[in-house]
């Protein structure tokens, strides 16, 4: 399992490649696929620059990270072997997360928020650093190093900028998550790592045993496309090997480790805030060859200090046959975590309902809290009409609890007591989900003494503080509002201006007097502020600069336009530097958009972007086709909505296309774009998009469409927000497929996927099957494969080759393209469009 979809991706490659597909792109080499392309200036600059710093702001708020990333990887890097198993994909030399699944940090700053001192933290050369977590005090921070053999935890103080070595190179990272947590003192950590005397690899034999088989006796266990499952008992065999582990408590100054507990697939330890028990979360056997990991058999254990079972808090056997809805969950606790304001209380949910949403209840699911020495019965904290989704804590009498339902796209929020569980909850906000422009916000948390997320309180007592997005016709502004516990009424305090995008990062002071926060402009990069309370006195923490001058000038504008049903569209407008329409007139056109499902045309209709983001392409972005003369369209909505009891699929098509002829009257209107030289794309679900579109209109002269699905017969218990099976809306599907009608594409389109996609649904046959029926049916088409890479594509040749395909596609079959004979015809499908015009969110 370990080389085979490398293997495969590579020949394919070659074997694609090698067809000479198109003149004027590379010819295929050595019969080893075509060599990787470089796109023109100034994209390979501006993808070679240093990116910017990612910042890590500590437990008391007194410091903050700088953390220095690597860039693209080198094709090499991605060659490494590396394991799929389960859905997970992990890298056997270190026994940590796969190439494919990793950002490396190469340097660490700390910075004084009071001061602005920085002290850059002495490391070995050519660190390569991932899973950093601070301290609850603030004095340290842990990370993981990487070593050629494998992965070492390390201890950095702040005071010093000195760090050191506290285990040798056998942390266990398989699941591509941080291995370790800090210990409510911050003297010492609690990390998985490799088990003693694990032994040698299993070998595999080369001659098989028997065959393989699996058998169901008729009991329905639908399962979305995994990616990556177990196949053979060899996968088992490498999965148990890998991913066993056992935990120790480390001193964080280094020194003797205690064991704790037995061996085993520990998926998380989160200790107690009294820190004297753990909670730990393992999985084991049967395992699975048909859902991925998180369905495997799992234990929810309460360990002592010494590592003994306090209490099994949940026994949960494999789990393959949950409904495919998406408010379907599993029977038995699940959510279990510690109350974060008590030093050892449980909280857990279980779901009355079976977990199936199509079983009727009043009750869906039940919040339960349980206090050490978690011998007593369980208290119910809150029953809820739809399904748990998270809990906000903050102290004995107050918490806040969200329930949502996906089916009407409902939120509720109440205010729970915690210190008398079963009283009635407080209701404090009633809404649909998908109203942005009525969005309260999200709690604003910061670690408590613990190291326990808990809301901040206001200084006397009676308020928390929200912060969110600020949705409006104009565009988000964010903003930072108080709630009075007692009412939850709300104030506001402050709100991001004109010409700024600022969003609140953290709140420093129990009076919000000092608030942290991250500006931008379309002119200046992102930074952080510190910010007093009331009034606009900000000052400048962080100086990063402009990564991609060359983009400097660049014009942005906000748009919105209607559909012919009413409902109102918006997109980002980017014209390329210099630009003048009267001068230059109508431009070359390129449009990058992702269709998202609605359930009311008034949330449809609403504004999702800032007119003040300041905007710089990285990695294979579709924005770098501005450095080419283009005018790009980043954005443009295509809602599909379900209005009056229909599924938003039900007129999928139509609505796609009503969608993308608003998008293209606008820019024509507007002068900015020629309509004879518009191209469309996108990545994914945008990719299925695109085929849609040069299948159902003529609006578009090309396409571009990467690592999409296009058959859905291929995907058949459901997709993207689609919960009805190929056996329940076989006629959906058809409609839906771009494949079914293969033989109406007489736009070019460009095909790209990565040869190791792991993405639920988009597995690469599905590029490979479409670029047959596309050929087959006399389509000018192209087909890339990129050797290595996943979903979204990593490796500096990879980047660089997809660029250059895009811009020599859109070159030839738009920018140069011949005037069109004739004007296109109005695309049929979309007269049929019948959605609701937009009236408020009302019903749920």
């Amino acid at each position: 399992m370990q080389r085979r979809t490398l293997t495969t991706g590579r020949a394919l490659a070659a074997a694609v490649l090698a067809a000479g597909l198109g003149a004027g792109h590379a010819a295929a080499q050595d019969g080893a696929g075509a060599r990787y392309l470089t796109p023109p200036a100034p994209i390979p600059q501006i993808l070679d620059a240093a990116p910017t710093p990612g910042v890590s702001v500590s437990a008391d708020g007194r410091t903050i990270a700088l953390l220095s990333r690597e860039n693209m990887p080198a094709i090499a890097e991605l060659a490494e072997p590396e394991l799929h198993l389960a859905g997970i994909r992990m890298n056997p030399r270190i026994n940590g997360p796969a190439p494919s699944r990793v950002t490396w940090i190469t340097g660490i700053a700390f910075q004084d928020v009071a001061t602005g001192a920085k002290r850059r933290l002495a490391l070995p050369a050519a660190s390569r650093l991932a899973f950093t977590r601070w301290s609850p005090d603030g004095r340290r921070m842990a990370f993981v190093s990487a070593t050629r053999t494998g992965l070492e935890l390390w201890v950095a103080e702040v005071a010093t900028g000195l760090a050191h070595r506290v285990t040798p190179g056998d942390v266990n990272a398989a699941f591509g998550q941080a291995p370790y947590d800090w210990m409510p003192d911050s003297r010492s950590l609690i990390v998985a790592r490799i088990p003693a005397g694990r032994g040698a690899v299993p070998a595999a034999s080369a001659v098989p045993a028997g065959p393989l088989v699996e058998e169901n006796a008729g009991r329905p266990t639908p399962a979305p496309t995994y990616e990556d499952l177990l196949k053979t008992p060899q996968d088992e065999r490498l999965f148990e090997h890998y991913f066993t582990s056992r935990l120790y408590r480390v001193p964080a100054a280094g020194g003797v480790a205690a064991a704790l507990g037995t061996p085993g697939i520990h998926v998380g330890v989160d200790p107690s805030p009294d820190g004297r028990y753990l909670l730990v979360t393992r999985l084991k056997k049967p395992f699975s060859y048909h859902v991925t990991a998180n369905r495997f058999p799992t234990e929810v254990l309460v360990l002592d200090a010494q590592g003994t079972t306090v209490r099994r808090v949940a026994d949960l056997p494999l789990a393959e046959d949950l409904p495919i809805a998406f408010d379907a969950v599993r029977t038995g606790p699940r959510a279990v975590e510690w109350r974060s304001d008590a030093p050892a209380t449980l909280t857990w949910v279980e779901a009355q309902d079976r977990g199936n949403p199509a079983v009727q209840a009043a009750v869906r699911d039940r919040v339960f809290v349980l206090d050490a020495p978690f011998t007593g019965t369980p208290a119910t904290l809150i029953d809820l009409e739809h399904r748990f989704s998270g809990i906000d804590w903050a102290r004995g009498d107050f918490a806040m609890v969200t329930s949502r339902w996906w089916n009407t796209r409902w939120e509720k929020r109440f205010a729970v007591d915690p210190s008398h569980p079963g009283a009635a909850p407080r209701l404090l906000s009633d809404r649909s989900y998908d109203d942005r422009y009525g969005a309260p916000g999200d709690a604003v948390t910061q670690p408590n003494a613990s190291g326990h997320p808990v809301m901040v309180m206001t200084a006397d007592g009676r308020g928390v503080y929200l912060s969110g997005e600020g949705a409006s016709r104009r565009g988000n502004y964010p903003f930072l509002d108080r709630m009075e516990v007692a009412t939850g009424r709300m104030e506001r305090l402050w709100q991001a201006k004109d010409p700024y995008y600022e969003t609140v990062v953290a709140v420093l002071s129990p009076d919000a007097g000092r608030v942290l926060t991250r500006r931008e402009s379309q002119t200046e990069a992102p930074n952080y502020f510190l910010r007093s309370l009331p009034g606009d006195d900000a000052r400048k923490l962080t100086d990063f600069a402009d990564p991609a001058p060359q983009f400097a000038g660049v014009q942005r504008q906000l748009i919105t336009y209607p559909r012919k049903d009413g409902v109102t569209l918006s997109a980002t407008l980017y014209l390329p530097a210099g630009y003048d329409a009267r001068r230059d007139g109508p431009l070359p056109m390129f449009m990058w958009a992702y269709p998202r499902e609605f359930r009311d045309a008034a949330a449809a209709s609403q504004v999702s972007d800032s007119p003040n983001r300041f905007t710089r392409p990285s990695g294979a972005s579709h924005l770098f086709l501005l450095t080419q003369g283009y005018a790009v369209l980043d954005g443009p909505a295509m809602p599909i909505i379900g209005a009056n009891g229909a599924e938003p699929n039900d007129t999928y098509v139509e609505q796609l296309v009503a969608s993308a002829q608003a998008a293209v009257e606008k820019v024509v209107e507007m002068g900015v774009a020629d309509r004879d030289r518009i191209g469309v794309g996108g990545h994914s679900y945008g990719a299925f998009m695109t085929a849609n579109l040069l299948a159902h209109s003529d609006l578009f002269r090309a396409g571009i469409a990467r690592s999409g699905a296009y058959n859905r017969t291929l995907t058949p218990f459901g997709f993207q927000a689609e919960q009805r099976t190929y056996w329940g809306a076989t006629d959906i599907y058809t409609k839906m497929s771009p494949f079914t009608y293969a033989n109406q594409i007489h736009a070019p389109i460009l095909l790209i996927h990565g040869a190791n996609d792991d993405n639920t649904g988009t597995f690469p046959v599905q590029s490979e099957r479409m670029y047959a029926a596309l050929k087959g049916n006399g389509a000018t088409v192209r087909y890339v494969v990129l050797p290595y890479e996943t979903h979204g594509y990593r490796a500096r040749e990879s980047v660089m080759h997809t660029l250059a395909e895009m811009t020599t596609w859109m070159d030839r079959y738009v920018k140069h393209a011949a005037p069109r004979l004739s004007p296109p015809a109005p695309p049929a499908a979309a007269a049929s469009t019948t959605i609701a015009p937009a009236a408020a969110a009302t019903s749920h």
